[in-house]
């Protein structure tokens, strides 16, 4: 599994884009570790209304996220794909515990990571990071799961998310509609669980046509200037 632990002798540590946001960040198993310890955690009598709803997420969103990281299997085909792959990447991504969103996407995403042991995975946390965040937002908003990935030059190769095409048309379809957000959310919750990734699954087979992932493409170009302000 990729990981974002840098070593002296690792290809992403001379770039300061990645190294500034491996500062920062986890890997698997400290990501997932933090989700299960959130988890746990209970309530205080001086939480807000918002904090103590996003606090009553974080169970679900653990269970959900250990089951299809448990139960998924990446299809043979695609598995192949993704080992084949000989340029290294850099996947970012940038999430909370609390989002139900990520707890339904991003086990996929390091299930593809697994694929290819040229692939190393950082998480990053949205609210601790939007300097960060700003630079990948959604229609203006700081939408999450947002996967930025980079090749060894820091220039980015594709980015994905916040949530499946279809399952983004859902929620705005629900909102069009006027319906209460938690309405909005039982549907896409339930759409997530019949469509058992593969929206996600497809979404990503696309993205393996970039170009940046081909080495025919791949010159030796500068490192992109996307150091932050």
């Amino acid at each position: 599994m990729g990981t974002a632990a840098m070593s002296g002798t690792d290809a992403f540590a001379a770039i300061p884009l990645l190294r500034e946001i491996c500062r920062s960040g986890m890997n698997t198993r400290e990501y997932l570790g933090l989700l299960e310890d959130e988890s746990r955690r209970i309530p205080t009598i001086d939480m807000d209304a918002r904090s103590r709803n996003r606090m009553a997420r974080l169970p679900i969103n653990q269970q959900r996220t250990a089951r299809i990281l448990r139960t998924h299997s990446v299809p043979d085909d695609l598995r192949s794909r993704i080992g084949a792959l000989t340029v290294p990447q850099f996947w970012m991504i940038l999430t909370e515990p609390w989002c139900a969103d990520s707890a339904q996407c991003i086990p996929y995403f390091v299930k593809f990571a697994e694929c290819n042991e040229r692939i190393q995975l950082c998480f990053l946390l949205r609210d601790q990071n939007p300097t960060v965040m700003d630079r990948y937002l959604t229609d203006g908003s700081r939408g999450i799961p947002k996967i930025v990935a980079f090749n060894v030059h820091g220039n980015e190769i594709f980015r994905w998310g916040p949530r499946p095409r279809e399952g983004q048309e859902l929620f705005q379809k629900g909102k069009a509609e006027g319906l209460p957000k938690e309405q909005i959310l039982e549907r896409l919750h339930l759409w997530y669980g019949r469509n058992r990734g593969a929206a996600i699954t497809a979404e990503f087979e696309a993205l393996l046509n970039s170009p940046g992932l081909h080495p025919e493409s791949q010159p030796d170009l500068p490192i992109a200037p996307q150091a932050f302000d």
